[in-house]
C-alpha cells in the first residue's frame, strides 16, 4: 500500500510544481498596455481621493489605452466580481444563463441588438449609481468639517499627504502663501498611467513621464473646469463627482477628450488620425513576446479606430466624434455595442446571440473560460 501511494505523491507534487511554473509563465506574458481590473485594485483605497485612470463602462481610460474590461463591464454591471478565475464553473454557468434569461426580454431564449442594447444602458446606469454612492464617502474624507464645500486649497493638502507629505507643513505653508517645494521624485497616482508611471511587463517597458508637480497642476485644471459657474473654487458634492468622474458631467468629458487628444496628437491639429491613433508607446522591444504585444496593440486600436470611432469613416477622429464614442450614455453608441458583441459569437451567423453562444464564448464576456459549454447548456438554463 505505501509503495503504491508514494509515487502518487510524487506525481501530484510534480504536476503542482508544472501549474505553478505555467501560471507564472501566463502572468509574465500579459500585455503592459492592457489595463486588468485586478491590477486596478492594488492601492485602491489609499488613492480613493484621486481621480482614477479606470472609469467603469468608458471605452478609453484616462491615459489614452482601450479599456480591455469594457464589454465585461457593460454585461455584468455591479455583478463583475462573480466570475473569479476560481469560482466553480457550473456555478458560473448558471449565473451566465440566469444572466442570459435577463436580456432575453422575449423569452424567445435568443438575444437581440435592441435586447442587448437596453442591457448594456441598464447595467451602464449600474456603474453610475456606484460612483455617486462611492463618491459621498470620498466627498466626506476631503470635507471634514462638513460644510458640503471643499476648496482646492483643502483638497492639494489631502493629496500631497497621500503622496507622504506632513500634513501639518503642507497646510502651514499654503495658509502663510509660502511656495510649496514638490520634489519630482514623489510617486504619482496611480490615474496617471501613461504619462507618470514607468510601464515594464518582460521586455516592453514604457518610460516614466510627469512628475508630482505637473500631475498636481493637471489636477488643479481638471478642478477649476468642475467648478460649475458661478467659479468659486469651491466644489460641492455633485461637481467633486464630476472631478472624480467626468463622465458624469457633459463639461468635463469634454476636457477628458481634450486631453486625450492633447496626448495622442502628434501633428497639432487637435484631430486625430489613423497613425496617431495606432502608435505604440515609446519604447523597446527586443524579443518576440514584446513584438506580439505590439501586434495586439495596433490591431485592437485600428479596429476600434475604423469601425467605431471614426463615425463617418473619413480617417480622421474629431473631438466631437471622440465625444460620442466616451460618452457611455449614447445610446447609438450602446446599439453599435450591441451589435459588435453579438459578432463576436454569434457563429451561426443569425445575428442574435443564442445560450450555446454566450457560454462558449463566456471569457468575451465575462472574462472567465467556462467549460464543456455544450453539454451542460440544457442543463444550466
Amino acid at each position: 500500500m505505501v509503495s503504491r501511494q508514494a509515487p502518487l505523491c510524487g506525481l501530484a507534487a510534480h504536476c503542482l510544481w508544472f501549474l505553478g511554473v505555467i501560471l507564472l509563465m501566463d502572468a509574465s506574458a500579459r500585455p503592459a498596455n492592457h489595463s486588468s481590473t485586478r491590477e486596478r485594485a492594488v492601492n485602491r483605497e489609499e488613492n480613493e481621493i484621486l481621480p482614477p485612470d479606470h472609469l467603469n463602462g468608458v471605452k478609453l481610460e484616462m491615459d489614452g489605452h482601450l479599456n480591455k474590461d469594457f464589454h465585461q463591464e457593460v454585461f455584468l454591471g455591479k455583478d463583475m466580481d462573480g466570475f473569479d478565475e476560481d469560482a466553480e464553473p457550473r456555478r458560473s454557468r448558471r449565473k451566465l444563463m440566469v444572466i442570459f434569461s435577463k436580456v432575453d426580454v422575449n423569452t424567445d431564449r435568443r438575444i437581440s441588438a435592441k435586447e442587448m442594447q437596453r442591457w448594456i444602458m441598464e447595467k451602464t446606469a449600474e456603474h453610475f449609481q456606484e460612483a455617486v454612492k462611492e463618491n459621498k464617502m470620498h466627498f466626506r474624507a476631503v470635507d471634514p468639517d462638513g460644510d458640503g464645500r471643499v476648496s482646492w486649497d483643502e483638497y492639494k493638502v489631502k493629496f500631497l499627504v497621500s503622496k507622504g507629505h506632513s500634513e501639518k507643513e503642507v497646510a502651514d505653508a499654503i495658509r502663510n502663501h509660502e511656495e510649496l517645494k514638490v520634489d519630482e521624485e514623489t510617486p504619482c497616482l496611480p490615474g496617471e498611467a501613461a504619462r507618470a508611471v514607468s510601464r515594464e511587463q518582460g521586455d516592453a517597458v514604457f518610460p516614466a513621464g510627469r512628475g508630482a508637480q505637473e500631475v498636481l497642476e493637471n489636477l488643479r485644471d481638471r478642478w477649476y473646469q468642475a467648478d460649475n459657474p458661478p467659479a468659486d473654487l469651491l466644489l460641492t458634492e455633485d461637481e467633486f463627482l464630476s472631478f472624480l468622474h467626468p463622465e458624469h458631467s457633459r463639461g468635463m468629458l469634454k476636457f477628458m477628450v481634450k486631453e486625450i487628444i492633447r496626448d495622442l496628437d502628434q501633428d497639432g491639429d487637435k484631430q486625430l488620425s489613423l497613425p496617431e491613433f495606432i502608435s505604440l508607446p515609446v519604447g523597446t522591444v527586443e524579443n518576440q513576446q514584446g513584438q506580439d504585444i505590439d501586434d495586439s496593440w495596433v490591431k485592437d486600436r485600428k479596429r476600434e479606430f475604423e469601425e467605431l470611432i471614426d463615425s463617418d469613416h473619413d480617417g480622421i477622429v474629431t473631438m466631437e466624434e471622440l465625444e460620442n464614442y466616451m460618452d457611455p450614455m449614447n445610446e447609438y453608441n450602446a446599439l453599435n455595442e450591441a451589435k459588435q458583441m453579438i459578432a463576436i459569437a454569434d457563429e451561426n451567423q443569425n445575428h442574435h446571440l443564442e445560450p450555446e453562444e454566450v457560454l462558449k464564448y463566456s471569457e468575451f464576456f465575462t472574462g472567465s473560460k467556462l467549460m464543456d459549454y455544450a453539454r451542460n447548456v440544457h442543463e444550466e438554463f
